[in-house]
């Protein structure tokens, strides 16, 4: 776990003590004979290449430490120890593993500044300007890993503003815009304070908590982006207000002025838009992949024989609903039969396999039909014994349904119920399983208007489910 959390870092540090700080502090001995140090950056700059190595393994870094430290109270005790020492001067472990990316950038900027005043003329100038090449295609690198940790510093903040009960610290999530706002309430229309944080996937709509230190919050609700649109609102008696309508929910937002509103409203619209392209995009570039798939098991075949497995990092949606993949809440999983892989809602399904010996196996949806041979309609809508038995009745009626009839104190009995289109005066029933024979007879009878028709044969607990147990 250490080697993953620091990659490369001892190389860099002997690469730095044995030959780049050596070097240089030579050459300031030199100075007043040899004023140049680009003949040393140029021949030593292409080993700087190795931070390429660090900055590539620094999200990962971050995510280990971040895990190990929920994960194991031990790890978190030496890390907390470690960072009480004199030497880290107050700084985070995070902090200090950002030191070596922000080195390549500080170089760059020092050897831009060494250029600025060099003269053009001077016999420094072209190797300084070559390892400024060499040393800024670095840089690029680092400039993206810092501008990540930034954000996930700042994700950071926000998780624990809110509790640390919220997942939101994953490096694909980026805060956009924050603040506070007013919501107006649907009953009495008073205004109540709110604060939202903006995320290029999701909104959070956040009440303040009392606290002695720091800004608290508490998500009251997850707006997502996908499917979420903005309406500007006009309201006389509560003025700047907008309205954001989600899946999940719609809100009634008063802002502080008409620049703030208007600030919120192109963040919000600016960002659903970001998300409609971004997806967009992975749908038709997965689309298209799954288009030039070979087909590895046909529907003939299906559960018959083994499929060729799609490999985890050959596709970044969903096969059957193209959602994209999360590794928290919408993981990779394998279908048995046809090997796609699907999320957890995609394969939440079992069938007997007979190339596994017929054994109960993880399917996706579509196999899942094609095994047992039925429809995705006829899987939503099992009929019910009842039902089933009365399907000739059923099928031709004005209404049918199932309904509760009770005799005076006894217990409600349940029975389905049809009025067929050609005697429209007349209600058929056909008995629940817990409904004996007896209490068929109490509570139908043969006086008055209602008259009873038994199927033939007995009628009792066990045997009479489904049957018509009368009519009036």
């Amino acid at each position: 776990v250490i080697n993953k959390i620091f990659s490369n870092i001892s190389s860099i540090n002997a690469f730095h003590s044995k030959f780049l700080l050596p070097e240089l502090e030579k050459r300031m001995q030199e100075w007043t004979t040899t004023p140049r140090i680009g003949d040393i950056l140029q021949k030593l700059a292409p080993f700087l290449k190795m931070y390429g190595e660090y900055v590539k393994n620094f999200d990962n870094a971050m995510e280990l430490v971040k895990t190990w430290t929920e994960r194991s109270p031990q790890f978190k005790f030496i890390i907390q120890e470690i960072q009480k020492e004199k030497v880290c001067g107050s700084l985070t472990l995070q902090h200090h593993m950002l030191e070596p990316v922000q080195r390549i950038p500080r170089y760059e900027m020092l050897l831009k500044d060494y250029l600025r005043k060099l003269p053009q003329d001077s016999l420094d100038w072209k190797d300084a300007e070559k390892s400024l090449e060499i040393i800024s295609t670095a840089a690029s690198h680092s400039n993206s890993a810092i501008r990540k940790m930034e954000n996930l510093k700042k994700l950071l903040e926000i998780y624990e503003m809110l509790g640390e009960e919220e997942d939101i610290v994953n490096p694909s999530n980026e805060l956009i815009k924050e603040g506070q706002i007013l919501k107006l309430a649907a009953r009495n229309t008073s205004a109540q304070e709110r604060h939202l944080f903006l995320f290029n996937n999701m909104l959070l709509y956040c009440v303040p908590k009392f606290s002695l230190v720091g800004s608290k919050f508490s998500v009251r609700t997850r707006v997502g982006i996908d499917g979420m649109k903005i309406i500007e609102t006009h309201n006389e008696e509560y003025p700047h207000t907008f309205q954001v309508s989600g899946k999940e929910r719609t809100l009634e937002l008063q802002a502080s002025s008409e620049q703030d509103k208007e600030e919120w409203i192109k963040a919000l619209q600016n960002t659903i838009e970001a998300f409609q392209q971004r997806n967009e995009t992975f749908r038709n570039a997965i689309a298209k992949e799954y288009e030039d798939m070979p087909v590895e098991v046909s529907n003939a075949e299906l559960g018959k024989r083994a499929p060729r497995w799609i490999r985890d990092n050959e596709v970044t949606m969903c096969m059957k609903c193209k959602e994209p993949f999360n590794a928290l809440t919408r993981r990779r999983h394998h279908c048995r039969a046809c090997g796609h892989v699907v999320c957890w809602k995609c394969s939440d399904y079992k069938a007997h396999l007979e190339y596994d010996g017929n054994k109960l196996n993880k399917v996706c949806k579509d196999c899942y039909h094609v095994i047992i041979g039925c429809t995705d309609s006829e899987e939503k809508k099992k009929k019910g014994i009842l039902e089933i038995e009365s399907a000739e009745v059923s099928g031709n009626s004005v209404i049918c349904s199932f309904l509760q009839y009770m005799e005076k104190s006894k217990p409600w009995q349940k029975a389905w119920c049809v009025i067929p289109k050609q005697e429209a005066v007349v209600l058929y029933m056909y008995g629940a399983p817990q409904v004996s024979q007896e209490e068929i007879e109490k509570y139908l009878g043969n006086g008055g208007k209602m008259q009873v028709f038994l199927s033939a044969g007995v009628v009792n607990e066990t045997q009479q489910a489904g049957k018509l147990i009368g009519c009036f």
